[in-house]
């Protein structure tokens, strides 16, 4: 007897940029998994928002299938903060000729009842390598802070000797001309009661191709200090004990990312160029 397995598209809604984030929706079989889904106890349940591509489908996406098993989220909903609204999380492992999901959970919503989905290895990776290749949803500041983004996290030891860690590059299809980097130092104190700064830089964007504008700002940083040519952004309300001046106005701004996650946004005539290539 054989079961018969799930089939897997994954598609990719790019609204225009006033009108949502972009989202990555898991079809299965057919249907729209994150419209289907309906919360225990809820009418209706949560509007499940799908993640970004960049977090699912980049040069690490986590839709890639390994023997060991690792957690994905999927989506997110309402105000993007977990514990409050909820967001969609799932294991994904290779089992010889399968890709299975299961391990379904929502932080906002215990007892989170959802079906393993068991797809065939072949169709799993044909189909998550389609959709990494598909770059009809990308525009070229967002394509630049992608590529350096990748490039600066395979490059750690750079961060390692000035005590910091990269949080994020990213952009919004609302300012085509800039990308924002965030860097948090010192490292490895996010989950403690540690003091610690975020430093940031809005870096401009040309019209030069992506690939060359990403290798010339990944050499630009990497031979620097970062903390020297960047600002304070946000911290700990004691970040000052670390010896960095807090700026004489409020520095952070809350603003979407592409992927529906919140981040600090500086105002939009603050920069931090580095020389033309």
């Amino acid at each position: 007897m054989t079961t018969e397995t799930d089939l897997l598209r994954l598609h990719i809604v790019c609204p225009p940029p006033d009108k949502g984030g972009i989202e990555v929706r898991p079809i299965v079989s057919g249907r729209d998994l994150l419209a289907d889904l309906s919360a225990p106890g809820g009418r209706g349940g949560p509007r499940y928002l799908g993640t970004g591509p960049r977090y699912l489908l980049g040069r690490s996406g986590r839709l890639h299938a390994t023997t060991a098993a690792r957690e994905v989220r999927v989506a997110l909903s309402g105000c993007g903060v977990e514990e409050c609204c909820g967001a969609l999380y799932v294991t994904v492992t290779r089992e010889g000729e399968h890709v299975v999901w299961a391990g379904w959970r929502d932080p906002a919503h215990q007892g989170l009842d959802l079906p393993e989905l068991r797809f065939g290895r072949g169709q799993y990776e044909a189909e998550v390598a389609r959709a990494c290749e598909d770059r009809s949803w990308q525009w070229p500041a967002g394509e630049v802070a992608q590529l350096l983004e990748e490039g600066l996290r395979e490059r750690g030891d750079w961060l390692v000797r000035w005590e910091c860690e990269l949080q994020a590059v990213w952009a919004s299809r609302a300012e085509p001309d800039r990308i924002h980097l965030v860097l948090r130092h010192p490292r490895d104190r996010a989950e403690t009661d540690l003091p610690w700064i975020q430093f940031g830089m809005t870096l401009p964007i040309s019209a030069d191709g992506p690939s060359g504008q990403a290798g010339h700002l990944e050499a630009w940083l990497t031979a620097r200090d970062p903390r020297a040519v960047a600002e304070v952004w946000g911290g700990t309300y004691d970040a000052g004990q670390l010896g960095y001046p807090w700026p004489s106005t409020d520095p952070l701004y809350m603003g979407p990312a592409e992927d529906g996650e919140l981040r600090p946004v500086p105002p939009l005539d603050s920069y931090s160029p580095p020389p033309s290539p």
